[in-house]
């Protein structure tokens, strides 16, 4: 019974091919001048010389998890320490995270164009792609919340509960090393967790910690999906800190991690120094405020790179953001409604953060969740045929075509106009 209601679920032919391809073309295109800038750019200061340390056993960049500066120290210890292996673990996992941003999309919506279009929009919103290129943690966070995400949703599909099981395990895996990267996943980190507790008191009240008929995942109870989605994922992320117990100054007591997350806590609220690039929760909602990585002479020619979102799909996003409540309260729509509550949960975390300066780059999350909103929009005309097709047509039209405008700005090419050459993507003067 359980395998003909999914299959009346998801009649499309599932687009798997098409997300490996437009997976790989965007690895490509990340790997294109991944090594220039030839030199530490912008943030990479604070994470890859912690690389360093970490592997000299010293201790440095404490106020941010371990993990994904774990994982640049690997790159130099197996490839060597040079800028391309500094950033092919993003490019890696910015792929990853495509990837699973698509299969996400297909297991939520069961939708053929849906899926295809939010893999294109992601790859195109420049944040996706600008973050995949340089060494900071932030892919690292984003690529395995993506995944954990694809495999709670894959968990909800399953035909069998040992299946759905070794999903909901691999989510709780993804989930503690998304965490162990960086800490802007907490809010995307409770909401699998959340649903199933919410959809068990729904559904059996009183009864709901050991029933296991029914949503989200059949034949798993709530107390069992606590251990996968709860205790799993904490497990992980303090394993995750395990080479700091090993540090030669100022090493991780194992039972002392509470003390130590308070330390953490401290160092990041007491950068209160002004920055010229600062910014809040509202101007990235407008794309109203750019960072610049790089702008300067290197390489043999001036180059640049503009941390800004695509203003087509950035601003569009937000109509469709809007449709998406509405197809959810309205249509009853659980796809349209997980990726509006995903957006709204990372960006309020923004909002109530007592952390003194914030970035764009915060964004990146919510950001991705606003272009699964934006492509459920556009398969919604999509599903209508006739004349209702051209408008998604020119919206994936429009993106490309704004990004491939912009991408000697924000990959690093050589900018031919010397130092004013940068006036010419300077739409807002704002992103100046």
């Amino acid at each position: 019974m359980r395998t003909t209601t999914l299959q009346a679920t998801i009649p499309q032919r599932d687009p798997v091919g098409w997300c490996i391809v437009l997976t790989l073309g965007f690895l490509a295109m990340c790997c294109q001048r991944l090594s220039i800038p030839s030199e530490i750019y912008f943030d990479e200061v604070h994470y890859v010389n912690a690389a360093r340390s970490l592997l000299e056993l010293k201790r440095a960049n404490p106020e941010h998890p371990m993990l994904g500066k774990e994982i640049i120290a690997a790159a130099i210890r197996l490839l060597g320490d040079a800028p391309l292996h500094w950033r092919i673990p993003s490019a890696l996992f910015g792929a990853l995270g495509l990837f699973a941003f698509g299969r996400l999309m297909w297991l939520a919506s069961g939708r053929r164009f849906a899926t295809i279009a939010a893999m294109l929009l992601l790859a195109t919103n420049f944040m996706w792609f600008i973050q995949s290129r340089i060494a900071m943690l932030d892919m690292f966070m984003a690529g395995f919340a993506m995944a954990a995400l694809w495999q709670f949703a894959a968990a909800i599909r399953a035909s069998a509960p040992g299946r759905a099981r070794l999903h909901l395990a691999f989510c709780g895996l993804c989930l503690g090393l998304a965490l162990g990267s960086k800490w802007s996943v907490a809010p995307a980190a409770i909401l699998p967790g959340l649903a199933f507790l919410v959809l068990r008191l729904r559904d059996h009240g009183r009864a709901f910690a050991w029933r296991c008929g029914t949503r989200p995942v059949p034949g798993i109870s709530l107390i069992e999906a606590a251990f996968w989605l709860g205790a799993l994922p904490l497990a992980v992320y303090w394993a995750t800190y395990a080479p700091g117990f090993f540090l030669r100054d100022h090493p991780i007591h194992p039972l002392g991690f509470i003390e130590h997350h308070r330390y953490m806590l401290q160092l990041q609220d007491s950068v209160v120094k002004l920055h010229p690039y600062r910014s809040v929760w509202y101007q990235w909602v407008v794309d109203w405020r750019a960072i610049w990585y790089l702008y300067q002479p290197v390489d043999g020619a001036q180059r640049g790179i503009v941390l800004i979102g695509n203003p087509v799909t950035m601003i569009l996003g937000l109509g469709a953001l809007v449709w998406c409540g509405w197809a959810a309260w309205r249509r009853k729509r659980p796809d349209a409604l997980a990726f509006v509550v995903l957006y709204l949960a990372c960006l309020g975390l923004w909002i109530v953060t007592s952390k003194p300066i914030q970035f764009y780059y915060h964004y990146l999350l919510p950001g991705a969740f606003l272009m699964g909103c934006l492509a459920l929009a556009a398969d919604a005309l999509w599903e209508k045929g006739g004349k209702w097709r051209w408008p998604p047509v020119a919206l994936i039209v429009a993106a490309y075509g704004v990004f491939v405008y912009f991408y000697p700005i924000i990959s690093a090419a050589p900018l031919h106009h010397g130092r004013t050459s940068f006036e010419q993507w300077m739409w807002l003067r704002s992103w100046r």
